[in-house]
């Protein structure tokens, strides 16, 4: 295959894989209307981590010592997002929640600013502002915010550290062995959720489909998908076409009558795109650059 076709099955990849993302807020939205939050992470955590343990066991024993002990802690980062961004989705539409979760490509410049010195160029603040009128649009009602809105934003801001963390720690050639790490430290995270009882496995045979595909199509076979294309794009290429993400959130949203049309979830979500996008291509984004090609990849 020459390098253009790759580079445009690449692409197609990452916009399939950002479309599977996406359908999972309305996936998540049902099954935790019938199971607990704790249990449905845990279940399909635990899914996911047996099967990269399995597909990815040569990488992980590569793995450096050092290399474990920094993917451990991004891991229980990702993991404490996971369980924010689930508990607020029990609180708000699916549509918002992409959104809100798609928040992470503010916060991201701005924790490397405060934790790495990167500094923020203007546009940056520009990003900010359109995000924070866009997030209003979507979520205020009258002068106050839906509790689910601030657990997910607290979870974007989790997913921003994540990210600054792998643009930090993250090899090419530890990739695989991290993600592995990473998606066992988080089912641990989740069953240590569900103590003391222990989890609860899904009630039927439509949350169990939906537990599977979110472990297996929208984990571990997301980060395969995910590590393929990115050896064929440039990551900034790569990250403005993960940012659509949130529109196919809504518009599986919409499109499964889970919720309706309105010219505040068009405005609010043009303006919180915006911001995304204002980031993604700000001067010095190498940090939100390099890693948002792997948050998804747990």
């Amino acid at each position: 295959m020459t390098t253009r076709p790759r580079t445009f099955a690449a692409t197609l990849g990452l916009l399939a894989l950002t479309a599977v993302w996406g359908s999972t807020f309305v996936l998540i939205k049902d099954v935790v209307g019938r199971m607990r939050v704790v249990d449905f992470l845990a279940v399909r955590f635990a899914i996911a981590a047996i099967a990269m343990l399995v597909l990815f066991a040569r990488p992980l024993w590569r793995l450096p010592h050092g290399q474990i002990g920094r993917a451990l802690l991004l891991g229980i980062v990702y993991g404490a997002a996971q369980l924010l961004q689930t508990w607020g989705l029990k609180l708000i539409a699916p549509s918002v929640s992409g959104f809100a979760t798609g928040m992470y490509v503010v916060f991201t410049p701005i924790l490397a600013w405060l934790l790495l010195r990167e500094r923020i160029a203007g546009v940056v603040w520009l990003a900010v502002a359109l995000a924070t009128g866009g997030l209003a649009l979507l979520s205020l009602r009258g002068v106050s915010v839906d509790p689910g809105v601030w657990l997910t934003l607290a979870s974007a801001a989790l997913y921003g550290l994540h990210i600054v963390g792998l643009g930090r720690w993250s090899r090419e050639q530890d990739a695989f062995g991290m993600s592995t790490v990473q998606v066992v430290a988080i089912a641990v995270i989740c069953l240590l959720a569900t103590a003391p009882q222990g989890p609860a496995l899904p009630p039927d045979g439509r949350a169990w489909l939906a537990v599977l595909y979110m472990a297996l199509v929208a984990g571990a076979g997301a980060m395969l998908m995910q590590t393929w294309a990115q050896a064929h794009l440039p990551p900034a290429r790569a990250a403005i076409v993960m940012t659509t993400e949130p529109v196919f959130a809504a518009g599986f949203a919409v499109a499964l009558g889970v919720d309706a049309l309105s010219w505040r979830m068009l405005a609010g979500g043009a303006l919180v795109l915006g911001a995304m996008y204002l980031v993604e291509l700000a001067p010095r984004r190498s940090v939100a650059l390099e890693a948002e090609a792997r948050h998804h990849e747990v």
